[in-house]
């Protein structure tokens, strides 16, 4: 047997990758295994939002995905009489330093994850498989099937799950699964289109049925979504099934060729009874599972990690104490239950057959939605719900507000805005980092020096002077993962202080 691990990481999706990530950077113990050979070559997730651009900006790798995909999109709705053409978060998106939805398969997605951890000489171990896992006192003992057959048992303190809608981890250690499948059939292909216009996102929703078309470039030119329409034979997939939905739902002159891969499927509304049981947690598509309405998933599964690994981390290396893990639900169960939420809400508008929600679709919606998206204000709200930039742990236990807030900019839990432009960069190193405003010589290293002892390499301190998100004089304590866990006025530290002692306490190395 090996010798015992931090974390072992199940499943090497997106999920699993940005987990594994961060746990290098923060020095952990760690394996991260999944049971296919290979990583997707299928495109599966096409979008990344912009607050998952800004978590993995950190990584050093968000500049690629930017430089592999596509951010000029609009989104085209083909209306019964004419097209409406919209941008896409073109309001709302001020503090960031990526106000667009990257287009970009999760194939590439994927890849620029794997040589960034292929570069800092960690191995994916594919073809290995969890079989067992079993909590003794200390640590979990894992059952590990490789693709040649052997078999191992490896210890690890803790073990998350990203393996999955059909989880190992999850059904191991007894987390329940509760939900519904929608009953409706979806085609999904990865073809070429002749007649779309290019840089654009098109829908199509009419009484008979609804097809969109999404730009990729690679492995295809588009990946074409569609329901299958309830007269159509339940047969396999194929190109003439495709091109005759598409003539019914858009009425247009649209030729389809040279499918790279063609697939049916159902779509689920789950969601985990618990995202922890123990020493195992739950990420990803292994928690929750939805349909791909706003672009969610994929997004919602990295930021999961991104929450959890600097906590495993920090716990593992004894400078965290314990019930730091225990936030990790409180924070992110209530983002997977409003996505679930959301998602639904968008899916059944999309697909009823109910004869009011289809009068509503088919010929109120293209009438009212113009008119509702040129309201800035609808559309700002709008944009900063999809783009997962309004995510906040206001109500989590880390999140303390000192006993004299500021009265204007990010509270404690809010995330930390790239306002000024480039803060976000100046905290995106591992640790903690504190922000101090006003003038820098109400901030000298003597009053400091009682919050820093002892936290030297953990917590880093910025004297931002006027150019900082609070007016007047502020203190803000980031968290690894970019929210704000502690926020207060004036030059009093003692609040600091007791939140550090509790969350980042001295003497636990």
């Amino acid at each position: 047997m090996t010798a015992p691990l931090d974390v072992l990481v199940v499943g090497a999706g997106p999920t699993g990758l940005a987990l594994a990530a961060q746990l290098r950077s923060y020095g952990a113990r760690f394996r991260i295994v999944d049971r296919s050979l290979d990583r997707v070559r299928e495109s599966r997730a096409l979008a990344i939002q912009p607050r998952t651009l800004e978590a993995l900006a950190g990584f050093g790798v968000t500049d690629e995905l930017v430089a592999r995909g596509n951010p000029a999109m609009r989104l085209r709705l083909h209306l019964p009489r004419r097209v409406v053409a919209l941008r896409l978060f073109d309001i709302g998106l001020t503090d960031t330093a990526y106000p667009f939805l990257l287009f970009l398969s999760q194939a590439e997605t994927e890849r620029v994850l794997s040589e960034h951890l292929a570069v800092r000489d960690v191995t994916i171990e594919r073809g290995t498989e969890l079989v067992r896992l079993e909590a003794a006192d200390s640590f979990v003992d894992c059952r590990l099937r490789h693709d040649d057959g052997s078999q191992e048992t490896v210890e690890a303190r803790y073990v998350v799950g990203c393996d999955g809608a059909h989880s190992t981890v999850r059904s191991q250690s007894g987390i329940g699964f509760e939900g519904y499948a929608y009953p409706q059939t979806f085609l999904l292909a990865d073809l070429e289109v002749d007649g779309l216009e290019p840089d654009s996102v098109h829908s199509y929703m009419s009484g008979t049925g609804m097809v969109f078309f999404f730009p990729l470039g690679s492995p295809a030119g588009w990946r074409m979504l569609a329901m299958r329409p309830p007269d159509a034979p339940e047969a396999e997939v194929d190109l003439p099934l495709l091109q005759e939905i598409t003539g019914r739902c858009t009425g247009e002159r649209l030729t389809l060729r040279d499918p790279v891969w063609m697939t049916d499927f159902r779509l689920h509304n789950r969601g985990a009874d618990r995202y922890r049981l123990g020493p195992c947690f739950l990420a990803g598509d292994a928690a929750h599972i939805h349909s791909p309405a706003g672009a969610q998933g994929m997004n919602t599964g990295i930021q999961d990690a991104l929450n959890l690994g600097w906590k495993l981390a920090l716990t593992c290396r004894g400078v965290a104490p314990e019930e730091l893990l225990a936030t990790y639900e409180a924070e992110r169960a209530p983002v997977g239950h409003s996505v679930l939420r959301f998602t639904n809400r968008a899916f059944t508008i999309a697909t009823s057959s109910n004869p009011v929600i289809r009068v509503g679709r088919t010929q109120l919606a293209p009438r009212l939605a113009p008119l509702a998206l040129r309201a800035a204000k609808i559309r700002g709200r709008l944009f900063r719900t999809v783009s997962e930039l309004g995510i906040h742990y206001r109500r989590s236990p880390a999140s303390t507000a000192g006993s004299r807030p500021p009265r204007s900019g990010p509270r404690a839990g809010d995330r930390l805005p790239d306002l000024p432009r480039g803060l976000q960069a100046r905290t995106a190193a591992p640790g903690w980092h504190l922000l101090l405003s006003g003038p820098p010589s109400l901030w000298p290293d003597e009053r400091l020096s009682p919050a820093l002892e002892g936290r030297i390499g953990l917590l880093s301190v910025h004297r931002l002077g006027g150019q900082s998100p609070w007016p007047g004089v502020a203190q803000g304590l980031v968290r690894p993962d970019g929210y704000l866990g502690y926020v207060a006025r004036d030059v009093d530290l003692d609040g600091l202080r007791t939140y550090l002692d509790h969350w980042l306490p001295v003497g636990r190395r």
